[in-house]
């Protein structure tokens, strides 16, 4: 029986049936009792389902999709079950992207249907559907335009509002040599979720936004522009609201300024009502290599690499209120590999920073310095690696007993090696779960390693039965008691696996 803080589960329970604990103390606790059981030696983690699908697998939430988004299964089962399957549709309705909404607890909404969670599917006809995530039940449809191309889905804010881009307008060759110029790069559209509600649609134009724009996110109220100069800039969405906004459109209501046309409608669908006449005050800007920059940490910092091939896998740490660069603020494992290192902010929302190579994963914090608050140190929290005797793989024996040292040295992430492949963060647990791959007997041996995500002690190792292609793309999930790897497999096939936690020996 796992012990939590010197009492048992069976304690515990018996406190949770008498009502002792209020409805925030008892998810905790049932979270922890959850743990304990999950950690537990005699349990053990077992394939429960597989199944393979000719077009890519998503997983999102204990939901498992298949057929772009067409049959789904809940994984929350001790085996997935069929949830839904939606009818056939013919190419031209084809899903192109999907997000997933999840209810809000903390206030009442409109409709009943508001109050569960749903399915977000724009498809190629340029409608917006929003199915419940539970039936596959067609709850709202919104037709966005009959002129611009809408094929990503993406949050601003997470599960409150999203926002819907187009594909980028190209200028052929031959426009380009009868000297037509053209300005529009793409559109963005944005909606609030619970209810489904039109913020407004946009136009990024290159001659407001600059000739070398080539690519636009929206993030956390942060418009946020890419250049092909290697430089992001970042706008305040909200200013861009106030001062840019014409018209106050409302789904499936009349727009008076287009002669009374229903917003959201075929043929009419949804005007553009964000006017941007000027460049709007540049927040922040950031040359960087890659466009890749990331804003997090206590206080705010900001992750990037310099804009030069040669800087690729060093990262600078920077304080974003005035660019000062911390102290050890420089972090490069120097690794030697095919697969370059990467970094992020920890989605824990601690502040930390987490960095993975090859072999060690550093957890990284963001310290003020005792003597002014100017300048800030990054320092390790700790360091997970992975167990290797580099000496031993130096040398050769052979087959008449002689020892032949090699004349070179193995790549970080040699398959014969014991690499990290990917990190996940299971927040209601507070683990960390690490994939480590290694090669044996010609294919690739997968175990997914949970770590304490405050000390970052190993606490578990879970064997994964299926072999690891490093040539291929793996995707893994955990979730509670649930541990999901959807893989691409040969002639470009997907297959999802999926394990959950059984009685262990010691408990039949």
């Amino acid at each position: 029986m796992p012990q939590l803080r010197g009492k048992n589960v069976a304690a515990y329970l018996d406190l949770r049936s008498r009502g002792i604990f209020d409805a925030g103390t008892l998810s905790k606790l049932n979270l922890k009792i959850l743990r304990g059981i999950v950690l537990q030696d005699s349990k053990d983690f077992t394939k429960v389902w597989t199944k393979s699908s000719k077009s890519t697998i998503f997983y999102e939430s204990g939901r498992i999709y298949f057929e772009n988004y067409q049959c789904c299964f809940s994984s929350l089962p001790s085996e997935p079950q069929l949830l839904y399957q939606l009818p056939k549709r013919s190419k031209a309705e084809k899903i192109e992207d999907a997000l997933l909404c999840q209810c809000p607890l903390d206030k009442g909404l409109p409709t009943p249907s508001d109050q569960k969670p749903s399915l977000l599917a724009l498809t190629s006809n340029n409608c917006l559907y929003r199915f419940s995530a539970v039936t596959g039940q067609q709850l709202e449809k919104v037709y966005l335009s009959p002129h611009h191309k809408f094929r990503y889905l993406g949050w601003d804010v997470s599960q409150e509002t999203f926002y819907v881009k187009s594909i980028q307008n190209k200028v052929t060759s031959s426009a380009r040599q009868a000297g037509f110029n053209q300005n529009t790069l793409l559109y963005l559209a944005v909606f609030r979720v619970f209810p489904l509600q039109l913020v407004g649609v946009l136009e990024i134009n290159k001659s407001i936004f600059g000739s070398t724009v080539i690519d636009v996110v929206l993030s956390q109220g942060v418009l946020a522009v890419s250049h092909s100069t290697k430089t992001v800039k970042l706008y305040s969405f909200e200013d861009i609201l106030n001062k840019y906004i014409r018209t106050e459109l409302v789904l499936g209501e009349p727009c008076h300024s287009e002669g009374g046309k229903t917003v959201g409608e075929a043929p009419f669908g949804i005007p553009v009502n964000i006017h941007i006449n000027e460049c709007p005050p540049v927040l922040f800007e950031v040359s960087c290599f890659d466009n890749g920059v990331q804003i997090g940490g206590h206080p705010w910092h900001y992750i990037f690499t310099l804009p030069h091939k040669k800087h690729q896998g060093s990262y600078r740490i920077c304080s974003l209120k005035d660019n000062t660069l911390a102290k050890h603020g420089i972090q490069d494992m120097k690794c030697c590999s095919l697969e370059s290192d990467w970094i992020y902010f920890h989605p824990d929302d601690s502040g930390r920073i987490i960095h993975v190579g090859p072999s060690t994963i550093n957890v990284l914090k963001i310290l003020s310095e005792l003597e002014s608050d100017a300048q800030f140190d990054i320092v390790k929290e700790f360091s997970i690696t992975a167990h290797r005797d580099d000496a031993a793989s130096h040398i050769n024996v052979t087959s008449s007993g002689r020892t032949v040292k090699r004349r070179f040295y193995q790549l970080d992430d040699d398959p014969d090696r014991e690499t990290f492949r990917m990190v996940e963060y299971e927040d209601e647990l507070d683990l960390l779960a690490v994939v480590e791959v290694t090669h044996r007997e010609d294919e690739g041996k997968a175990h997914v390693r949970l770590h304490d995500n405050n000390t970052g002690a190993l606490l578990k190792r879970v064997p994964l039965v299926e072999s690891w292609d490093v040539t291929y793309s793996h995707e893994l999930f955990f979730d509670r008691d649930t541990i999901v790897h959807i893989e691409q497999t040969k002639n470009n096939n997907f297959c999802c696996h999926v394990y959950k936690i059984s009685r262990g020996q010691a408990d039949e």
